[in-house]
């Protein structure tokens, strides 16, 4: 019978990144990740100010600023008539966190996955797909998996940690039902060319909002990543339409792109999310913890879930790393991580199905096909929201600092340094010494 301290089911940004950080304390953490690889597009690739600070924390900032990237800088609305206003400056907040990553999230979760095999205590097991959860009596004590092969096995642990997504299996073999809570879109995800003449390092969002659908456009280094938003439940009547049909919606919407919109091939081109905003009720039960899309599904508006799902794994991490190295994991330890992550995730989701309301409903159901009055207003008179909304996007509310056991001096030559001492609880507040300022 295999035995690990913690099993992470889901090797995606929060997986990794938890599995990383345990593995850092000390914590025997195993990571299972369905795919045989991290390769697949149209993935959330936003790496916001919160997680880079936090990766200049595990030492492993000047690795991560060596992979291929592009900087978001702001955030624009066009305006018919007139040039476009910004609704976010990124170049506002201190240095060097003032920007958004925009990458690959391959690359990203190679990136952390190279790391964390640094770590002796840590295994990663790819094509190992977690089927149900393993109990005895009131307490889950390990996962059932099936290998690519179809094999299976059982791996018993002290916790097991869902971060398996918005389709978790884990949670749904728990009978975690989460609350759902109304979307107006969802989003067609596909790849236009990118001309030599507009490449650059800065990157920026500029959507285009019509009647009844929009369009946004993310700067690659040779390439644009197109989301297109229509109403949900509209998949079939634009598949209907052709890969023809489709062409002429993202031409109508940006004519300055009609010259390269032959690039979809064919509607296999087009990557369909199913956008969901909804939150579990209770995240844990005794030896199951779920964090990240696991427990709250998010929207793609603000381009947040990634990072709040990163933040979930850093407090995680420091709130249960102390209780399995003791081998006793309560669900007390479960709880206070639910509690300190809790807040953070309403506020976030507040805001989406604020913007879900005011813009993208009025937008979906054909009543406004731009921006809203307000909004530009505001974007234009009050300077102090254009402060206040990068920093919210690219640091949230309650960013989390590395652990103290999980922190890094840069890479160096030489034997890979010990860990630092563990701490011994979980801090509400922060330790003496430990900075927790929101950027």
């Amino acid at each position: 019978m295999e035995k690990t301290g913690c099993v992470v089911v889901g090797g995606g940004p929060a997986g990794m990144m938890l599995g990383l950080l345990l593995a850092r304390a000390g914590v025997q953490v195993t990571v299972l990740e369905k795919h045989d690889d991290f390769f697949r597009d149209f993935r959330g690739d936003t790496v916001h100010a919160s997680t880079i600070r936090l990766i200049d924390e595990l030492g492993l900032g000047e690795e991560f600023r060596r992979l291929p990237q592009s900087r978001l800088s702001n955030v624009s609305i066009p305006v018919p008539g007139g040039p476009p206003v910004t609704m976010g400056n990124f170049d506002s907040l201190p240095p060097p966190y003032n920007y958004v990553a925009m990458m690959p999230q391959w690359d990203f979760l190679n990136f952390l996955a190279d790391a964390a095999a640094q770590e002796p205590s840590f295994s990663l097991r790819m094509g190992h797909k977690a089927t149900s959860l393993v109990r005895n009596g009131g307490r889950v004590t390990g996962v059932r998996y099936r290998t690519a092969d179809g094999a299976g096995g059982e791996i018993r642990a002290d916790v097991v940690v869902a971060t398996d997504g918005r389709h978790s299996a884990l949670r749904a073999s728990a009978g975690l039902a989460p609350k759902e809570y109304p979307v107006p879109f969802d989003t067609w995800w596909f790849r236009l060319p990118r001309l030599a003449s507009e490449r650059g390092e800065i990157a920026g969002i500029m959507p285009v909002f019509g009647r009844g659908e929009a369009l946004l456009a993310l700067n690659r280094t040779d390439y644009f990543q197109m989301g297109y938003l229509a109403p949900k439940g509209t998949d079939a009547r634009i598949r209907a339409e052709g890969v023809e049909g489709f062409r002429r919606r993202v031409a109508a919407l940006r004519p300055d792109l009609a010259d390269r919109v032959d690039a979809i091939a064919s509607l296999e081109d087009l990557h369909w999310l199913d956008v969901r905003l909804e939150r579990l009720r209770h995240w844990h039960i005794n030896g199951l913890l779920c964090i990240g899309d696991a427990a709250h599904a998010m929207s793609p508006a603000g381009g947040v879930g990634i990072n709040l799902a990163i933040q979930d794994a850093v407090a995680a991490a420091e709130c249960l790393a102390p209780a399995l190295l003791r081998g006793q994991v309560s669900r007390a330890d479960l709880a206070k991580v639910e509690r300190r992550r809790r807040t953070p995730t309403v506020i976030v989701q507040t805001v989406q199905r604020v913007m879900h309301r005011l813009l993208f409903e009025p937008i979906m159901t054909g009543t406004r096909a731009g921006a809203p009055a307000i909004m530009l207003f505001v974007a234009r008179h009050l300077p102090a929201v254009g402060r206040v909304l990068p920093r919210f996007v690219a640091f949230g509310p309650r960013p989390e600092h590395a652990p103290a056991f999980a922190r890094r001096a840069e890479a160096r030559p030489g034997p890979h340094p010990s860990p630092r001492p563990l701490l011994r609880r979980c801090p509400l507040a922060a330790p003496k010494g430990h900075l927790r300022s929101n950027g």
